[in-house]
């Protein structure tokens, strides 16, 4: 229910699909270091959260991550490293969530999709994405 990309000791990408469960409580899939977290949390009624903030802090981002939540349809996700190499592809779908970390990645819409986006900011598009050319459909290696 939860799969890891990596490639040369690097965690490219976290899926966690869309049929994940656990009994009860916080889990979180992203270790305490790094610079964008996200969990499940399943509690019965009536269960409290403490009221709290967020306190303020600086903290140094060294690459955007983002975290896409698909809540309709059907999505390819082209795998690469950073040198802009070709590795694999996964599908996700309705309900999955992935986070992309680090490579980069490209996608293929295979059904109509909704999806959420969410990333660390302020963000801009000249300064922190660097487009390339995408892999030849006759190469893609979907992983199970």
């Amino acid at each position: 229910m939860i799969e890891k990309i990596i490639n040369n000791k690097k965690l490219l990408a976290l899926i966690v699909r869309g049929k994940y469960r656990n009994k009860k409580g916080i889990t979180f899939f992203t270790p305490n270091n790094s610079t964008q977290q996200f969990g499940y949390m399943k509690h019965k009624k009536k269960h409290i959260i403490k009221p709290h903030l967020h306190k303020k802090r600086v903290t140094k981002i060294s690459y955007t991550t983002e975290v896409i939540l698909i809540l309709k349809g059907k999505l390819r996700v082209d795998f690469y490293n950073s040198s802009k190499k070709y590795l694999l592809s996964k599908v996700i779908k309705e309900k999955d969530i992935i986070m992309l970390v680090h490579g980069g990645h490209g996608f293929k819409i295979l059904n109509d999709v909704e999806m959420l986006e969410i990333k660390q900011g302020p963000y801009s598009l000249i300064k922190d994405k660097i487009k390339f050319e995408k892999i030849d459909e006759k190469k893609i290696k979907i992983k199970k």
